[in-house]
């Protein structure tokens, strides 16, 4: 295959609205050593993206400044030696920014087969979210069988996965949603029980709905909102994952229940980690999840796609919070 001297990309021209997304041409991206080039088919949207737009969270150093954080495509060239992969193989990779192009650099270590059966699509609604959860409620959380999880925003592409994965794990599982709609897929994705925060109090539904036993782990991606609701339900040596901050980080709060429950309250970022870290996650995931998406057991849930020349259109998608799952640029 030929590769082109020049890729299509998408620029942040200054940070603001979606419509400061612009498609331009850059020169393709060169690959150091133990990375691929893959020509990409297709690419998630995730809220970090969104924030990177809006200028509250910029690339790390050393990564590309297009957005754009997992991808699916064929590998193209390579730079390795000892490599799992070769030329032609089709691959979803996670990577730290470069994914909103038509070709993008990924390191082999954070770069895994398609799994059987799945296409481009599919497969590019996969790295971001699946890595997340599985670093915090399995590496973090250490969910175990019979574990109670209360998943914030179930709606998400991280909250669509979590249920999907905590429940095949053996987890029971509970979240939160914006309405009666979003509430009846979630329970057909496997929640035991699904609340429209719109209309009653997770605290006290929970509280009741577990006769007050409380919640082992919580997958929190809201914040100080809700910061010391989470800490009245969770149980005794129950854990609070923080991931996102939709509803600020700041606030008043009360940390009487950690001494009281001994409880762990932690969290974590995905794209500052190292190769090695991200390296781990990905052998982790082909052990025991990508069984799983080869069975149909686990699937990520696509609401839509879009052109990359639309990319405009999947940002204002995300930020309404009207969709489920995942929203995919194709290229």
């Amino acid at each position: 295959m030929i590769i082109p001297k020049k890729i299509d990309c998408i620029e942040i021209v200054k940070y603001g609205g979606p419509d400061n997304l612009v498609i331009t041409k850059r020169d393709t991206p060169q690959i150091a050593n133990n990375e691929l080039l893959i020509k990409v088919e297709a690419a998630g949207v995730n809220r970090p993206d969104i924030m990177q737009r809006q200028g509250l969270y910029p690339p790390p150093p050393g990564a590309s400044d297009i957005p754009g954080l997992e991808i699916a495509g064929k590998i193209v060239a390579m730079n390795s030696k000892d490599s799992k992969f070769k030329i032609g193989d089709n691959v979803c990779a996670l990577v730290s920014g470069g994914g909103y192009s038509s070709y993008c650099v990924a390191p082999i270590k954070q770069t895994l087969p398609i799994p059987k059966g799945l296409s481009f699509i599919e497969a590019a609604a996969i790295p971001e979210t699946f890595f997340t959860v599985w670093a915090n409620v399995f590496d973090r959380g250490n969910l175990k069988i019979n574990d109670k999880i209360l998943i914030h925003g179930g709606a998400s592409g991280i909250g669509t996965t979590a249920i999907q994965l905590a429940k095949s794990f053996g987890a029971k599982v509970y979240t939160t949603v914006g309405s009666d709609e979003k509430c009846k897929i979630m329970n057909k994705l496997g929640a035991e029980l699904a609340i429209n925060y719109n209309k009653n109090d997770f605290e006290k539904v929970v509280n009741e709905y577990t006769n007050d036993e409380g919640i082992n782990i919580i997958l929190d991606i809201i914040g100080a909102d809700y910061f010391n609701k989470n800490l009245n339900i969770l149980a005794k040596n129950g854990k609070l994952l923080v991931i996102a901050f939709q509803g600020g980080f700041e606030g008043k709060l009360n940390l009487l229940p950690v001494l009281k429950k001994w409880l762990t309250v932690t969290g974590s970022t995905l794209r500052p980690r190292s190769v090695e870290e991200k390296g781990l996650i990905a052998e982790s995931l082909y052990e025991k999840v990508w069984p799983l998406l080869e069975k149909k057991v686990v699937m990520p849930q696509i609401y839509g796609s879009y052109k990359l020349e639309d990319v405009s259109k999947a940002h204002a998608l995300i930020e309404s919070s009207q969709h489920v799952g995942k929203i995919i640029l194709t290229i």
